[in-house]
C-alpha cells in the first residue's frame, strides 16, 4: 500500500482548499446561502476522506484468504450519499419559488473535487473548477441574453397599499394585465402595506404596461418594477 509524505498530503490538502474556495468566493460574491467557508470546508472534507479511505491503512495487513479485504474507495464513495444532506440544506422555498439549486450544485461538485485531489488526480480537479466557475459566471451571462429573446420577461412587482386593504385588486390588475404570479409576500409597515411579487409577464406585454394597469385598481397608493 502506498504511503505519502507530509509533504504531499499538505500538497493535496492546500489544492483542495483553493480549488473549493475559489468555488466559495464566487458564491459569496454573489450572497448566495453557502459561500467560500462552506464550499472550502466541503472541498477539505472530501480530499481528507479521500485520503484516509485509500493512505491511512498502511498498519493493516490485508488478505483474502484471511478475510480481511482491503477497499480503498469504501469511505470516500459515501462522501457522495453525504454530500446530498448539505445540498438539501442550501436549498430554500419562497412562496411558490426555489432557491439555492445552483448553490447545491456546487457543493455536490466541490465534494468531487475534493475527492480527485485526494487521489491526486489533479488535472481533472483544476479542470473541472475552470469549467465550474465559467457556467457560475461567463456562462449564465451568454445564457440569460440569449434566453431573454425567447422567453416571456420576468421580475419583481412592489405594490403599495394602505395598511389592511386587501390584495385581491392587485391580483385582478396583473391577471387582466397578462401575468402570472409566481410568488407572493406581505410586509405591514406603519399605515402602509407592501405586496412584493415575482411576475412573469405575457409574451409581447411590458413592465410599463403592468404598471399603467395597476395605476387604476383600487387602493393602490404607487408600483415599482423590477426586471
Amino acid at each position: 500500500m502506498p504511503e505519502l509524505s507530509w509533504l504531499e498530503i499538505a500538497l493535496r490538502i492546500g489544492l483542495a482548499a483553493g480549488l473549493g474556495g475559489a468555488i466559495g468566493l464566487e458564491r459569496e460574491l454573489r450572497e448566495r446561502e453557502a459561500g467560500l467557508r462552506t464550499h472550502l470546508l466541503v472541498s477539505v472534507g472530501a480530499a481528507l476522506f479521500t485520503l484516509v479511505s485509500a493512505y491511512a491503512w498502511t498498519d493493516w495487513a490485508f488478505s483474502t484468504q484471511e478475510g480481511l479485504v482491503f477497499d480503498p474507495t469504501r469511505i470516500a464513495a459515501q462522501v457522495v450519499t453525504g454530500i446530498g444532506f448539505l445540498g438539501a440544506g442550501a436549498i430554500i422555498r419562497q412562496g411558490l419559488s426555489i432557491r439555492g439549486l445552483t448553490t447545491a450544485a456546487t457543493l455536490w461538485v466541490v465534494a468531487a473535487i475534493g475527492m480527485a485531489v485526494g487521489v491526486g488526480y489533479y488535472e481533472a480537479a483544476v479542470l473541472t473548477t475552470a469549467i465550474v466557475l465559467l457556467s457560475l459566471w461567463p456562462l449564465r451571462i451568454v445564457a440569460y441574453r440569449a434566453s431573454v429573446r425567447f422567453r416571456p420577461e420576468e421580475g419583481r412587482l412592489a405594490v403599495d397599499l394602505p395598511a389592511g386593504a386587501s390584495a385581491t385588486s392587485v391580483l385582478d390588475a396583473v391577471e387582466a394585465a397578462g401575468a402570472n404570479v409566481s410568488s407572493l409576500q406581505f410586509e405591514e409597515e406603519g399605515d402602509r402595506r407592501r405586496i412584493d411579487l415575482r411576475v412573469r409577464l405575457a409574451a409581447g406585454r411590458t413592465g410599463a404596461e403592468l404598471i399603467d394597469a395597476l395605476t387604476h385598481a383600487e387602493d393602490v397608493r404607487g408600483a415599482r418594477w423590477n426586471p
